[in-house]
């Protein structure tokens, strides 16, 4: 009794923490979670059988791992370039290690910061270069300071018990929400009140269906029945009328015996409205749209969009940063940090609908920030093959903003000069005069070349026009010849 005794005071124990100060495989053991006020044991693993956390965690994860990582080098004055011959692009974009894929590995380890707060992952190097990453599993490692230094140590619990410490340059550690910035909160432990409530109602429902849908009861029996009598009236009972497969059936009670309902029907407790209101809690600790979980009743056609890209800007860039900051601390070079970076590409989700994309490109086109093959290349369309693909183009009647005032003085208030002055030329008493004379005629002559290059432009994509028009004219001109010819000639 006193191993028993003492086995039960340790499974309570492990339920009154995470479990992380507890071997592994005793907490599996003892089923170790966090206790709820609503009865329901709550950990990381059991959390994701509760279907608005795996949503949850499932629309995040396959959401980060789905954009492409990017490792890219800064252009001088400003600008960048994506480096593909560079070790850590290929690590990030294509494969970590022999076994996962880019996606794969991302994804794990989106889930591990999801439900633990924490993503950790073993860096192997070459000759200073990390050339793998494996992840680990969060619940197996325990991150600690070494004592009298600045330095981080990792002891990784491994499958025979053992443990094995790993130094701060051998781990990837990508937090959550920490306060002192060593070890991230579990999610699932912050919120244990609102997933043990929704996890206990989902398994109401299965009991109350799994009844036939009936609240459970008594039966009243007017005389005494012995203990056996009573176990076989129980048992008798349940297997004629408990299960879905006895829902509805008839009842026969003799002996004077009496059913009596007990409990609250679903309705009464309001059991849709709390399933529903807690997939709501678990879309508010996330941060996620609740259209994303499958809750429709708040998404219209005018604001689901507005969500989706609201789901971008606040549910997936701080995960983003945080990703992508580690990696550059951890995988980058110190020599490196300044020049090379890497970068989710998050454009493709915030596209929008059609009309904001072309509004969107004909503003970037008409002030010549974006050519024809940037717009197709944002569009996922192969590049034009002329000339003109890469060109950017302006209104006409525009010019350098630094110009814009010389141009405006130059052409004064709308009278005529005075007699004797030479709008083309300066007083050579005055240098400043003369040099925004000749600043005047520069922007001048700018604009007449841009006049001229816009008329070669316009004459080069009309051309092929005109000449099928002047063809098709003097086509039927000939055939209107030949028919009179044979018309008259025959007579």
């Amino acid at each position: 009794m006193g191993i028993v005794r003492g086995l039960l005071e340790r499974r309570q124990r492990l339920n009154q923490s995470s479990g992380s100060d507890a071997p592994r495989w005793l907490v599996e053991l003892f089923g170790g979670g966090i206790p709820t006020h609503s009865g329901v044991v709550v950990n990381e693993n059991n959390a994701m059988t509760f279907p608005a956390v795996f949503a949850a965690v499932r629309v995040l994860a396959e959401s980060v791992a789905s954009l492409p990582l990017i490792t890219y080098q800064r252009i001088e004055p400003r600008g960048k370039t994506r480096v593909v011959g560079h070790p850590l692009y290929s690590l990030l974009h294509d494969a970590p290690n022999p076994e996962m894929t880019a996606m794969q590995f991302r994804e794990t380890q989106m889930a591990h910061l999801l439900l633990w707060g924490n993503s950790y992952a073993q860096i192997i190097t070459a000759g200073g270069r990390p050339v793998e990453l494996w992840p680990l599993r969060p619940d197996r490692m325990k991150p600690k300071r070494i004592k009298g230094t600045n330095r981080l140590a990792y002891d990784y619990e491994i499958k025979d018990g053992g443990t094995e410490e790993f130094d701060q340059t051998e781990i990837l550690h990508i937090r959550g929400l920490a306060f002192d910035g060593l070890i991230g909160y579990s999610p699932i432990h912050l919120a244990k009140q609102a997933i043990g409530l929704g996890m206990a109602a989902e398994q109401f429902g299965a009991e109350w269906f799994g009844n036939g849908a009936h609240p459970s009861g008594v039966l009243e029996h007017p005389n005494h029945l012995t203990d056996e009598a009573h176990r076989r009236l129980k048992d008798s009972w349940n297997g004629q009328h408990r299960g879905p497969g006895n829902a509805n059936s008839t009842a026969i009670l003799e002996e004077g015996m009496k059913w009596t309902a007990i409990g609250i029907p679903p309705g009464d407790s309001q059991f849709l409205e709390t399933r529903k209101f807690q997939l709501q809690e678990i879309a508010r600790i996330y941060r996620i749209p609740p259209h994303m979980l499958g809750d429709l009743s708040q998404a219209t056609f005018s604001n689901i969009e507005q969500q989706s890209l609201d789901f971008v800007t606040n549910s997936l860039m701080p995960w983003l940063q945080r990703i992508e900051q580690q990696i550059e601390l951890q995988l980058l070079l110190p020599s490196e940090r300044k020049t090379i970076f890497v970068e989710h590409l998050v454009n493709g989700l915030l596209r929008g609908d059609a009309a904001a994309r072309a509004a969107f490109y004909d503003a970037g086109f008409d002030r010549g920030w974006l050519s024809p093959n940037d717009i197709r290349e944002m569009e996922n369309l192969n590049p034009r093959t002329d000339s003109e693909g890469d060109t950017y183009y302006v209104p006409l009647n525009m010019v350098p903003a630094e110009d814009a005032g010389k141009v405006q003085q130059g052409k004064g208030s709308g009278s005529e000069p005075a007699p004797g002055d030479d709008p083309n030329q300066g007083d050579p008493k005055d240098p400043q005069a003369g040099d925004q004379q000749n600043s005047l005629r520069s922007a001048r002559a700018q604009q007449e070349d841009r006049t001229a290059e816009h008329r070669r432009r316009l004459a080069r994509a009309h051309l092929p026009m005109f000449r099928d028009a002047v063809q098709r004219i003097v086509g039927r001109e000939v055939a209107d010849i030949e028919r009179l010819m044979r018309k008259h000639l025959t007579t």
